[in-house]
């Protein structure tokens, strides 16, 4: 598996990763965390958003599912 690279992008990784874990992980329309991301002092599109989940979303995703705690029997 190849390591996200967050190079040529206006925005920090940190950021970037926070946008597509809200919307994974919270399962958040695209203007629902622009709007949270503002609240942070963050100003970011909705459509920006919405590019970095389709380019990062899948191996973010893969991540938060392997770190999801096992439930038990």
């Amino acid at each position: 598996m190849r390591a996200l690279s967050f190079k040529r992008h206006r925005f920090p990784a940190e950021i970037i990763r926070y946008a597509v874990w809200l919307y994974f992980r919270f399962t958040l329309s695209f203007r629902d965390a622009e709007e949270l991301l503002s609240q942070r002092g963050i100003e970011v599109s909705y459509e920006t958003i919405r590019c970095w989940t389709i380019k990062f979303g899948p191996q973010i995703a893969r991540n938060l599912k392997r770190r999801r705690p096992v439930p038990s029997a």
